[in-house]
């Protein structure tokens, strides 16, 4: 049996990204190996969601490069989870069963695949019930185990928790424990710093489209190295 060649890790070099006349991007370098939790970091506008983009493929540097270990297998085998996720107009079960077809899945396996899928998340008991009629919380949870389910190497999360409530945004993170624990490489990002505390094991920390800091989770809480950070941390403005 042949095995399958590992996507990761993912590299930025010099990586800008150009908008309406102004570059929001500036010069990402970095590597993002298989294993920690990596979340971005920074005041509204840093950048974080465009990088987010800019990793998944969804946006095409300017300039610079963003490789794979594997660029033909990239694509098949990460996922994102978006902000506002978009639910089909169909059950619970139908969005994850569709998002299986879309990668290959043999129509037989689909049902029981999506039912097991909407298990990991604790929503087993809504298989059947309407996408787009659930709350925010279990849409949440529901593109969450609709990512899950093609077994991604990578998962991004963009802001998985905002506007959630703090039940809500609970189940989300025990849901994204279980994605780490099952093996998938989790980068994501959040404003939550009492999230990122809980959840991240490495932090990029970004403030006008540049990085500032990457490093382990707890250094960076500990002893921020820019004064930028160390700023956010404690809550002042950042312009």
């Amino acid at each position: 049996m042949t095995v399958a060649r590992a996507i990761l890790p993912l590299a930025l070099d010099g990586v800008c990204y150009d908008a309406g006349g102004s570059r929001h991007i500036h010069g990402l370098t970095f590597t993002l190996a298989h294993g920690p939790r990596t979340v971005i970091l920074g005041p509204n506008g840093a950048g974080k969601s465009l990088t987010l983009r800019l990793c998944h493929g969804l946006l095409r540097p300017s300039a610079g490069t963003v490789r794979w270990a594997d660029p033909a297998a990239a694509p098949k085998r990460q996922a994102m989870v978006f902000h506002h996720p978009v639910m089909l107009r169909r059950s619970a079960a139908a969005n994850i069963a569709y998002a299986l077809a879309l990668n290959g899945v043999p129509r037989a396996q689909r049902g029981a695949l999506a039912v097991q899928a909407l298990a990991r998340v604790g929503l087993d008991d809504i298989a059947g019930r309407a996408a787009r009629a659930l709350s925010a919380g279990q849409q949440q949870r529901l593109a969450l185990a609709r990512a899950w389910a093609l077994e991604p190497e990578v998962l991004f999360l963009d802001e998985p928790t905002a506007s959630l409530d703090p039940a809500a945004a609970r189940a989300i993170e025990e849901a994204i424990d279980a994605v780490h624990a099952s093996g998938a490489k989790v980068i994501m990002t959040t404003h939550d710093l009492g999230q990122a505390r809980r959840l991240a094991d490495e932090v990029l920390f970004l403030h006008h489209g540049r990085l500032l800091e990457h490093g382990p989770a707890a250094s960076f809480f500990a002893a921020p190295r820019s004064r930028e950070a160390a700023a956010f941390l404690a809550g002042e403005l950042l312009w």
